[in-house]
């Protein structure tokens, strides 16, 4: 009767135990899932973003364009690592909007199309991070 009952208790300690773990877990993951969905506040993306001066380069064909960029990444390091690369940043964008013309680049669709170039390529010689987003500041297209 005796082991009966301790058998008893150590059954539900057990079960209790195990109950408690799978919540912990549940918790944990919960917790791991809402950090990667939050949104960063506007200071977070400032102090992890880069201001590109303005660049004035020609197009494609007859034409030119002055224009300045913000560079957000993931991270602070990323940001170091991009104002680091400046240089770099500046010849891809060079050699980015001198591939443009006119007609490509004006309008909505094609300044995104050009953030996304740009991003892409920044990606590619990035070591510390990433570039989250490229936003055009300033456009002057003639």
């Amino acid at each position: 009767m005796k082991n009966n009952k301790l058998v008893m208790i150590m059954l539900i300690l057990l079960v209790a135990i195990a109950l408690v773990g799978a919540v912990a877990i549940v918790m944990i993951l919960n917790h791991n899932n809402e950090d990667k969905n939050a949104v960063p506040s506007i200071d977070e993306v400032l102090e992890a973003s880069v201001d590109i001066p303005e660049i004035t380069t020609n197009l494609a064909e007859n034409g030119f364009v002055r224009i300045s960029f913000k560079i957000q990444t993931n991270s602070k390091e990323a940001r170091e690592e991009l104002e680091k690369r400046n240089f770099q940043v500046n010849n891809i964008i060079i050699l980015e909007i001198s591939e443009q013309t006119a007609a490509t680049i004006k309008g909505r669709e094609g300044q995104r199309q050009l953030e996304e170039t740009l991003k892409s390529r920044i990606n590619e010689i990035m070591q510390e991070g990433k570039v989250e987003k490229v936003y055009i500041t300033q456009f002057l297209l003639q």
